[in-house]
């Protein structure tokens, strides 16, 4: 029996195919950092760490002329989020309706997602997850003032990763109000902005809920590890007879491979 208990709810197979769909929308647009790093599984809710492939020497021996070591590994981390669906809704949805109120799930969805993306890109201290860049060996450069003076700020960060050996293509992870201000800018002559940075990066542009001004990295494969126990999936909690208690659960590690591969770009 799977832990997510999904066949005690009292939820027919439409109200599941609704709920996962919505769910599945949401996170689409919302999972920015999947769209950048290496993603690797899902190894399942039994995977526990991800190997570092290195140890810690262990002090003192149990036995005279054996050393021992200590293999070193990153635990996952479990992220969860919880939200109800209310049963007169899930009716409505049998009935045909198709206004139906999902937005406690929608809420739930984005917030994990904004998790995710703030684990990756700027790390969580306290599951021992350092972001990209965080643990970016290069000094971060400022965008600017102006969604038009972004392209100057990201060419010179293309350049500054090209000078450390990283070739392109390259992702841009840009924070929701700095890809706004993309989409909405032409630089002087008409040319958009959007279009002249997708051009000096040669790869993706991502809007990325969490980000913090932009992050500028390399897509060249194997520099930013995204390990994923657990993936994306709704469970079952309670219900009563008004609404049913779900959840949304995943676990993963997250780590970076190569310091000298990103670099953030501030606002402010």
């Amino acid at each position: 029996m799977s832990h997510l208990l999904r066949s005690h709810a009292p939820l027919t197979d439409s109200d599941w195919g609704l709920i996962d769909e919505e769910a599945r929308d949401r996170l689409t647009v919302a999972l920015a950092a999947r769209r950048l790093v290496d993603f690797d599984g899902p190894k399942g809710w039994t995977y526990s760490a991800g190997n570092l492939g290195r140890v810690n020497a262990l002090a003192g021996t149990l036995v005279e002329g054996v050393e021992g070591a200590q293999r070193r590994v990153l635990p996952v981390v479990e992220l969860r989020a919880e939200f109800s669906v209310a049963r007169q809704e899930l009716r409505a949805a049998e009935r045909g309706a198709e206004d139906v109120d999902l937005d406690a799930l929608d809420a739930a969805a984005l917030n994990i997602a904004l998790a995710e993306n703030v684990a990756v890109f700027h790390g969580w201290e306290e599951a021992g997850i350092a972001g990209i860049s965080e643990a970016s060996s290069h000094e971060p450069i400022p965008l600017g003032d102006a969604a038009g003076q972004y392209p100057g700020a990201v060419a010179r960060a293309a350049e500054r990763l090209l000078r450390a050996g990283i070739p392109r293509p390259y992702g841009l992870a840009l924070g929701p109000e700095c890809y706004r201000a993309v989409v909405e800018t032409t630089e002087h002559g008409g040319y958009p902005v959007f279009e002249h940075l997708e051009h000096i990066i040669g790869g993706a542009l991502v809007r990325a809920p969490g980000v913090r001004g932009a992050v500028l990295v390399s897509q060249r494969g194997g520099d930013f590890l995204f390990e994923s126990g657990q993936d994306l999936a709704i469970g079952y909690r309670s219900h009563d007879d008004d609404a049913v208690r779900l959840y949304l659960e995943e676990s993963f590690t997250f780590r970076v491979a190569t310091p000298e591969a990103a670099i953030a770009l501030t606002t402010g």
